[in-house]
Order: structure tokens, then C-alpha cells, then sequence
């Protein structure tokens, strides 16, 4: 199997039976985005312990394909994750999708690189880059605890 047909593989499989979708029990933060140009819709939900640490990490929406395999592969990357952690991911993912090649970040192993690599082709697709960023800019918002819903018309 070529690295695009395993990419392929990995956005399907998580578009079609997204992880951590639900709204956990107990967050300690919240946040809600749309992508009006898509219709994409997402909820996060995020429980962050005393240590600071991303306990659980949920998720509720509608969208297309890309917006909930990208945003269900975020949420499988964080989990578990310092805040810290979880903020460069997010930041390295929101590079790699504008800008770069290749996912920088030294808080994964290399197969999580592999799946949220799955989502450096959308780039190639303009439109599709805020279905790709909207779960990670909504996560981005629960983390600084802002209270404003995210818009994708807000980010070039």
C-alpha cells in the first residue's frame, strides 16, 4: 500500500466512525466552532485535571468527512497530553497544514505523525484546509477558555 492510499485509509476510517465523539462527563472546558462555508459544525469538550493534563478530550458536531476525521484524529493525538503539549501540537498541526511539509512536533511517536500526516494533502484543496483546521482552532479556543465561537471566516 503507497503513504496516499494509507492516508486515504485513515481520514475514511475516521470520518466514517470518528473517535471520542460524545460529550464527556465532567469537562472542565468547552468550545464551539463553525465553518460557514461548509456547514461544519463541532463541540469540544475538554477535562483538563489539576496537573493540567488533557484527562478527556470529546467532541459533538456535524460535517463534512475531512472536518470529523480531522477533528476525531486530534482528539486521539491530545488525549493524555500536558496543556503544553496539546498547545504545540495544535500549533505544529495548523504549520504543517498552511505551511510546511512535514509535522515538526516532538510530543509524537512516529505513528501518530503518520495519522495527522493522513491530513497534509488537504492543503492541495483551499477550501477544504478549514474543514482540515476547524476542530483543532475550536480546540484551540477551550484551551484559552474563550467564549466566543470559533468562525473559520476569522483565519486566511
Amino acid at each position: 500500500m503507497d503513504l496516499k492510499q494509507l492516508y486515504q485509509d485513515i481520514i475514511l476510517e475516521h470520518g466514517k466512525s470518528p473517535r471520542n465523539f460524545g460529550k464527556c462527563e465532567k469537562y472542565t472546558h468547552e468550545a464551539k466552532g463553525h465553518n460557514p462555508l461548509c456547514g461544519d459544525k463541532v463541540q469540544i469538550f475538554l477535562n483538563l485535571n489539576k496537573e493540567k493534563k488533557v484527562e478527556n478530550l470529546t467532541f459533538e458536531g456535524s460535517g463534512c468527512a475531512i472536518s470529523m476525521a480531522s477533528t476525531s484524529i486530534m482528539t486521539e493525538l491530545v488525549k493524555g497530553k500536558s496543556l503544553e503539549a496539546a498547545k504545540k501540537i495544535v500549533l505544529d498541526f495548523l504549520d504543517m497544514i498552511k505551511n510546511t511539509q512535514e509535522i515538526k512536533s516532538e510530543e509524537l511517536d512516529e505513528d501518530q505523525k503518520t495519522k495527522i500526516m493522513s491530513l497534509s494533502g488537504v492543503k492541495q484543496y483551499p477550501m477544504r484546509v478549514k474543514c482540515a483546521t476547524l476542530g483543532w482552532h475550536t480546540l484551540s479556543s477551550a484551551m484559552l477558555e474563550k467564549k466566543e465561537e470559533v468562525n473559520t471566516e476569522a483565519f486566511d
